[in-house]
């Protein structure tokens, strides 16, 4: 069974995008994958088409109402559907490589693209909506995050990626950032390829990568360090 997505926006148009290329693309035309993309004014009842509404309370902006947005989440995944149903929140838990892998390991998603200032919290809660954010920032909308989820999921698909190993060896896999690359010339612009990459030998390879994985996690993100450190003490 191939992984489903349906994305719920008020810009169709925004998908497939950049999902149409690459080994996205490429996996999607295979059949790996599929994407569906919802017009979410399709479901309003006024000539108007309308998705939104003065915040209760008062306040600036506009609110997606939960009665277009429940017409169009029971639409795409009428009950019996197992897909988990996301909304692409600035306020949502943060995605992580392993809910990626537990997404990608899955029957798909249906992904709600918020707009305005948010969704109704109802709403919310009667379709048990878990919020997902990609970073401590706000967005025009959800449907950049969106892309950004399914990319993430898609590539982890079974044969996906020429290299099988290639998802199993990038930051976040081992709880580290991952360790620096080098390639071909061996000397630029009076930069060497460190001598141990070409020794040939495995063990100290291996050494220098971890060696360096860790240096850049405690630099950059001493949030995962402090995290990989406590899992190695209870090993």
């Amino acid at each position: 069974m191939s992984f489903r997505a349906t994305v719920l926006t008020l810009y169709p148009e925004m998908f497939p995008g950049p999902l149409a290329v690459s080994l996205a693309g490429r996996a999607r035309a295979a059949g790996t994958w599929s994407l569906e993309a919802v017009q979410i004014r399709d479901f309003a009842t006024d000539k108007h088409r309308s998705v939104d509404d003065t915040p209760a309370g008062g306040g600036a902006g506009m609110v997606m109402r939960a009665d277009v947005l429940a017409r169009a989440i029971d639409h795409a995944a009428p009950e019996g559907d197992p897909r988990p149903k996301l909304l692409m929140s600035p306020r949502g838990i943060p995605l992580t490589q392993a809910r990626v892998r537990q997404l990608a390991a899955g029957p798909g998603a249906v992904i709600l693209c918020g707009r305005f200032e948010g969704v109704d919290q109802r709403l919310i809660e009667a379709r048990a909506l878990e919020e997902v954010s990609i970073g401590d920032y706000v967005l025009s909308g959800g449907e950049p995050a969106a892309l950004v989820l399914l990319d993430a999921v898609v590539r982890l698909l079974p044969g996906v990626m020429g290299n099988e190993t290639s998802g199993t060896e990038e930051s976040f896999e081992s709880g580290l950032l991952e360790h620096p690359h080098y390639t071909r010339p061996q000397s630029f612009e009076g930069r060497e390829i460190p001598e141990v990459l070409l020794s040939g030998n495995h063990r100290k390879i291996a050494e220098w990568r971890l060696a360096e994985a860790e240096k850049l996690t405690a630099e950059r993100r001493p949030d995962l360090w402090a995290e990989h450190q406590k899992a190695e003490k209870t090993k």
